[in-house]
């Protein structure tokens, strides 16, 4: 459930934000947004330096168009070239996907379409695409575009020596040599099922441990590991299309708390094909395989593996000679150990004598400088760095560069000395930045989002000086959202954010409408400005909007994000209504005897919770795709918080909607997407059927779409925000 939070604008001060005065149509002002994208449609994505340094690659749509297409910008001024369009490959033909390809994307949270990730060779001479499932090289120097053999393609990248391509096929790992006439695409895999693949991860790694390859390449070329994955003891879902219920239904194998997850494996095959050497290591105690890395040329093929209880991970060494594993170090935790999500550690320095490693072990995430065997040599970061990615290991200038910051609410670039100390910032202003480095560590790639309403991409020396800004055809924003960042008085303190209406009058009192997501692993409250945008439009009908982020959300060390251990609702239901009534005391404008409550996912979870628990404080709720039987939910996401249903059935039990059905007496609009494949329908439907049984009244609006509902179309999100907002005035509108 790892919730996709565009963090794109930042705010230049902790405060009330000037706004645009001229009053804009709700309905307009709204559609705008769908059909912007939050205005980022027509902005540069996945920007790559070239290797020598002269050009920038990058995917970009218009305004409003999310076909995205190829592009090139010669360094240091351009001009700009459009490389490949989807249109040039498909002519009037519509894009296709298979099933497995909108699983991933669905992963990924994709909702774009033409090309939605391209591969640039390690030499950077050529481009590598994928559109409805076929292979397309291009070459830089004179644009020709070649098809290459198959169809079906999942995940293809080159080969380091950039003279082959990986990709898979039919559940097999295949290899196209690019250097051989005729092209032809030479399966390494065989014995492929429809329950048994290779070289692809399985749901619960692509849904939540941000892991979505399935094999990796050696740094010489020579060898590929790759994961095979049996499914065949998986319990097996089928979702049906409501609007064709003469198709087949689509299998999806998802294993649901407590039950029998896929079986992995990882081995290491030949570039030129033969046996398979497997990997040893206790898969019986850790079956989880979190992350493989293969980086770097001297050093050793490595991974790192989890128990099911989530609470041990090893990091081991593979020889490839025998396939037995050598431990070099372990983490554990009595509540959970948390995946770095955003780091691909070890890093290993030339030589591999030395590698980085990312740890919670002290109470926070810190970089750590290991020995080859593991050994703990010294913390690279203080501990009062909030860290929240890895951007560059740079071992010539003995630097680290990585995204944080010392406030939870924003994120800056940041380069650490190797040999311990202060950092320095190379970004500035409050908000969100990211690196993308090219691969000497001269420069780097600065994607940054202000409040004041700037946005751009542009490209700065490693010391942060900066040398050309790439062409974005992005709408710039209308007007600034009305949003006002505080903390919460009392203990615990709560981040939190507090939108007003534009025409905001300091005499009246307005209902609140309180934007939850409450839960693990995200949070709500940032330093951002277009995360309120749809806040403002909710807001300008009316409304106070507010946000929280209470004992469970990350960035603000363990023992806070761990609080939640056993019970996902109880301390998250208690932080939010605190965090609220404090908010109540700071802001008499707030009515606080007119509360709604609405969220997704997690949010939707909680929202439905809320209403449920705490009708003394919450008037009404919209949950959008909630959970509410967490033995429905999967087994990775879940177990780490609740352990397993069989020896922890207490806290599934205190965790569970349907605990409190009974208890609804505060109106309730349930909204799911009915070919959702993470939350599925049955959750909703499972509440619906407990509400009524109960005989408590409630609104169900089901939609046609997967857990992003409405996210790729303007139409329909706006109307999906239309009847939310009604349902909220129907029922905050009077005291």
């Amino acid at each position: 459930m790892r919730t996709l939070f565009l963090f794109l604008f930042a705010l230049q001060s902790l405060g009330q934000v000037a706004l645009a005065s001229t009053p804009t149509d709700p309905l307009a002002y709204f559609r705008d947004l769908a059909e912007t994208r939050n205005y980022t449609l027509g902005r540069p994505v996945a920007a790559k330096l070239t290797p020598d340094g002269r050009s920038v690659i990058y995917l970009r749509g218009g305004p409003r168009d999310p076909v995205l297409r190829l592009y090139e910008f010669p360094l240091p001024a351009g001009p700009e070239r459009e490389l490949l369009t989807p249109a040039q490959l498909l002519g009037s033909s519509p894009e296709t996907l298979t099933a497995e390809e909108k699983a991933r994307r669905e992963r990924a949270r994709i909702s774009t379409r033409g090309f939605t990730k391209f591969d640039l060779s390690p030499d950077g001479s050529r481009l590598l695409v994928t559109l409805s499932g076929q292979l397309y090289v291009v070459n830089r120097a004179d644009l020709k575009v070649t098809a290459l053999p198959g169809k079906n393609w999942i995940d293809p990248r080159f080969s380091p020596d950039a003279t082959a391509i990986a990709a898979v096929s039919a559940g097999e790992l295949h290899v196209i040599e690019l250097n051989v006439a005729p092209l032809a695409a030479r399966a390494l895999t065989s014995g492929a099922t429809a329950t048994l693949t290779h070289g692809t991860a399985e749901f619960v790694a692509q849904e939540e441990m941000a892991r979505s390859e399935g094999y990796w390449w050696s740094p010489d070329s020579r060898f590929i590991a790759y994961q095979q994955t049996d499914e065949s003891a998986v319990e097996v879902r089928h979702i049906a299309d409501p609007l064709h219920p003469e198709a087949t239904p689509t299998r999806f194998a998802y294993p649901a708390a407590g039950t029998t997850n896929a079986t992995v494996r990882l081995g290491v095959i030949a570039r030129s094909g033969g046996a398979t050497r497997w990997l040893q290591w206790d898969a019986a105690q850790f079956p989880y395989l979190t992350r493989v890395v293969w980086r770097e040329t001297d050093a050793p093929l490595a991974f790192t593996v989890m128990d099911r209880a989530q609470q041990t991970a090893l990091l081991l060494r593979a020889d490839l000679g025998t396939g037995s594993t050598t431990e070099l170090l372990r983490e554990t935790d009595p509540a959970w150990v948390n995946l770095d999500e955003r780091g691909g550690f070890p890093r290993w320095l030339p030589g591999a004598k030395e590698f980085l490693w990312s740890s919670e072990r002290s109470g926070t995430w810190q970089i750590e400088l290991r020995a080859a065997d593991g050994n703990f040599i010294r913390t690279v970061t203080p501990p009062d760095f909030i860290y929240k990615g890895f951007a560059k290991l740079d071992s010539g200038r003995g630097a680290v560069y990585l995204a944080g910051s010392q406030d939870p609410r924003e994120t800056q670039v940041w380069r650490f000395p190797l040999s311990g100390g202060l950092g320095v910032a190379l970004t500035a202003g409050q908000g969100q930045h990211a690196a993308t480095f090219s691969e000497d560590a001269s420069a780097f790639i600065h994607s940054y989002d202000l409040f004041n309403g700037t946005s751009g991409t542009e490209i700065l020396a490693s010391d942060g000086q900066l040398l050309t800004v790439l062409p974005s055809r992005a709408e710039k924003l209308p007007l600034l959202p009305r949003v006002e960042l505080t903390r919460t008085a009392g203990e615990p303190s709560f981040f939190a954010a507090v939108v007003r209406p534009r025409d905001f009058d300091a005499k009246k009192k307005y209902p609140v409408i309180l934007y939850a997501y409450a839960g693990p692993h995200s949070t709500v409250v940032n330093a951002t400005a277009r995360a309120y945008l749809n806040d403002q439009w909710m807001a300008d009908q009316g409304y106070i909007v507010a946000r929280l982020d209470g004992r469970g959300t990350p960035f603000r060390g363990r023992d806070w994000e761990r609080a939640i251990r056993g019970n996902l609702i109880d301390l998250a239901l208690a932080d939010q209504v605190a965090g609220l009534r404090a908010l109540g005391a700071q802001f008499p404008e707030m009515d606080l005897s007119r509360v709604g409550v609405t969220g997704w996912s997690f949010g939707g979870y909680f929202a439905a919770m809320a209403t449920l628990r705490r009708p003394d404080v919450f008037r009404c709720g919209v949950a959008g795709a909630p959970v509410i039987t967490w033995e429905n939910y999967d087994t990775f996401y879940t177990e780490r918080y609740l352990g397993l249903p069989q020896t922890d059935p207490e806290a599934y039990q205190v965790s569970s909607v349907l605990s409190y059905a009974n208890k609804l007496e505060r109106p309730l609009l349930l909204i799911h997407g009915l070919t959702d494949d993470n939350v599925y329908a049955q959750h909703t439907l499972q509440l619906c059927d407990a509400l009524f049984m109960a005989g408590k009244p409630y609104e169900f609006m089901p939609m046609l779409g997967t857990h992003m509902a409405g996210s790729s179309d303007p139409i329909v999100k706006l109307r999906q925000q239309q009847r939310v907002m009604e349902f909220f005035a129907r029922h905050l509108s009077t005291r």
